[in-house]
């Protein structure tokens, strides 16, 4: 069967996405981005990604966040991308905020990881084959090196703006003396950090308490949140115990230490609170996080385009009151 030529929605840009402006920046991003951390790789139905990439352009979701090695297995969610962006994308690529990343392992031998000139510069170019992209909008620095000169691995973000392989540059989970020196290296050189971004949800609010959300915004630089449903424990999934499909059963990042009765206790708690406002723990754990101006937007991994449409209903989401806000910081580990 031929698939029929993707045509996006007339209305996507009046379906309720809501838009924020990205630091001291001419770029707005979506409220809600799309990551492809899981999902999305060659171990997962084609059709099941090319649909949710789909639904989520047809809904506003204009920046689709991926990295070198996601997956599973590595690469494999960029070449996906690429697929789609060849059957589908082409014609709207101007649409589109496309970033990628480069920090973690990618490929064997002392130059498929970390931060050196060598490795950020051949993932680029790898990422962007696999994409089937001439340029990516924001390609990051995915972690800290503490062994590399700093100076090295900026510089390599620096360049590689100015060789047309990326129109902006970031920072992800860089800790905070390290970020404040990146800024003012790329302000000083006219290629300034465009975003952090940053683990942040309602049972972590590490980037919160350190000030690195706050000293973004204080340097003209966008904040971006990964991760707002800590993995899944800030949804319905595990309040009755682990099922057997989850995350934390099936031996992923989440183990089944870190759902401590306190933590449990802690959840019911917000999840009963996401009941009295007539939403669900998850809608209610993404209106949180956008509460705050500071943050430019939120990303989201989805397994299905009904899911989601549940996390865009987080954009119609009540404000919370003083109390609300009370009982949900009462509930903070």
């Amino acid at each position: 069967m031929i698939n029929p030529i993707y045509s996006p929605a007339p209305a996507r840009y009046d379906s309720g996405m809501k838009y924020r402006r990205c630091g001291r920046s001419g770029i707005l991003l979506p409220e809600i981005s799309l990551g492809l951390w899981h999902n999305f790789g060659d171990v997962n139905p084609l059709s099941y990604s090319m649909a949710m990439l789909h639904y989520a352009f047809d809904h506003g979701i204009t920046h689709f966040d991926l990295a070198n090695n996601y997956g599973p297995s590595y690469g494999s969610a960029e070449e996906t991308f690429g697929i789609v962006m060849e059957k589908s994308f082409a014609p709207y690529r101007d649409e589109l905020f496309i970033s990628t990343k480069a920090g973690y392992d990618m490929w064997p031998g002392p130059y498929g990881n970390w931060g050196s000139r060598k490795y950020l510069m051949a993932s680029l170019d790898q990422s962007l084959r696999r994409m089937k992209l001439d340029y990516v909008d924001l390609f990051y620095s995915h972690r800290f090196d503490p062994e590399t000169p700093l100076e090295e691995t900026l510089q390599a973000l620096v360049d590689i703006v100015r060789q047309g392989k990326a129109l902006y540059v970031g920072i992800s989970r860089w800790p905070a003396e390290a970020a404040r020196k990146a800024y003012s290296y790329l302000a000083e050189r006219d290629v300034r950090c465009l975003i952090y971004q940053g683990r942040y949800n309602m049972l972590d609010r590490a980037d919160e308490a350190g000030g690195i959300i706050s000293e973004a915004a204080d340097n003209g630089v966008g904040y971006i949140a990964f991760s707002p449903l800590a993995q899944g424990l800030l949804t319905d999934r595990y309040l009755n115990g682990i099922p057997e499909d989850s995350r934390i059963a099936l031996g992923g990042h989440l183990k089944s230490d870190s759902l401590t009765p306190g933590l449990l206790e802690s959840v019911r708690k917000l999840n009963g609170l996401a009941a009295e406002r007539g939403q669900s723990l998850a809608e209610m754990a993404l209106a949180w996080i956008l509460r705050d101006r500071k943050v430019t937007s939120v990303i989201v991994g989805a397994s299905s385009t009904s899911q989601l449409q549940r996390n865009l209903s987080a954009l119609e989401s009540p404000a919370f009151s003083d109390e609300e806000l009370q009982i949900i910081d009462s509930t903070n580990p």
